[in-house]
């Protein structure tokens, strides 16, 4: 629908989605609205910006200098109340699952502190698995009924494929979102996992890596009713120091740097 709104402002020469990231916005909306009650000039429909748009306000001037005909505001209009109507109609689903979430609303809470993971995604993970984690014997169990863990394909000693079994459909597309929103969130366990194995295994190995953490970190934060704790984003340096320490000074040699390395007598805790 947003791309119809956009579509229809690119045919009366509007370039507005080439500044404003978001047409839908408080500004865009505001800026809609304006062009619908008839105002054209873009100087009074640039001045409508807010926030960090206002300092793109000469920008707007261009992009708004564009001409609106009857029809086009009619269709505008139309595809304007299609889209409060369906944000009414979320925003009504919204409450419903507030509603019957509230007895775990302490669950959500508790999920909600982990990286990646907002609050509609702790609901579908509350939902899917329930809060009662003694019903898995572990956090792998859980894993692998979720289908978030690698297969186990081996005969004769020997491994074969380790594609990722089937699992809950609903519960590991959530986790998949979440690991895409952790792997973007700075200074984290989870974006310094994800930056680790992606240089090596690839990107959607390890998103699939990171949405397993995420649902091991849950397992245990249910099981325990304590919120998450973050290990910072140089957990890994500091759990292989040594290895770290070597890795830098090659690369330091490598270079043509000649270096001499003395160890603090404080080393770091891990």
């Amino acid at each position: 629908m947003v791309n119809r709104v956009q579509k229809l402002l690119e045919d009366a020469n509007i370039k507005l989605a080439s500044v404003a990231s978001n047409v839908m916005g408080k500004s865009g909306r505001a800026m809609l609205n304006a062009l619908l009650a008839g105002t054209t000039d873009p100087e009074l429909l640039a001045a409508l910006a807010k926030g960090r748009l206002k300092a793109k306000r000469d920008q707007l001037r261009l992009a708004l200098e564009g001409r609106v005909k009857a029809h086009q505001r009619f269709i505008l209009t139309e595809l304007l109340c299609q889209i409060d109507s369906l944000d009414d109609t979320i925003a009504h689903f919204d409450e419903q699952i507030r509603a019957a979430c509230a007895p775990f609303e302490e669950a959500v809470e508790l999920l909600d502190t982990i990286p990646g993971v907002a609050r509609q995604t702790a609901e579908t993970m509350i939902s899917e698995m329930g809060v009662d984690m003694s019903r898995f014997s572990d956090a792998s169990h859980l894993a692998a009924w979720a289908g978030v863990a690698p297969g186990n394909n081996e005969s004769a000693g020997k491994r074969y494929s380790g594609k990722t079994r089937k699992g809950n459909k609903i519960l590991r597309t959530s986790l998949v979102q979440a690991a895409h929103a952790a792997s973007r969130v700075k200074d984290t366990y989870l974006a310094a996992q994800y930056q680790r194995l992606a240089r090596r295994r690839g990107k959607k190995r390890a998103i699939g890596a990171v949405a397993h953490s995420i649902l091991v970190m849950a397992y245990y934060i249910l099981l325990r009713k304590e919120p998450y704790r973050e290990a910072s984003a140089d957990f890994f340096d500091r759990l292989h120091a040594e290895a770290t320490a070597q890795r830098l000074m090659n690369r330091l040699r490598q270079l043509g740097y000649a270096i001499e390395v003395h160890r603090s007598p404080a080393p770091l805790a891990v």
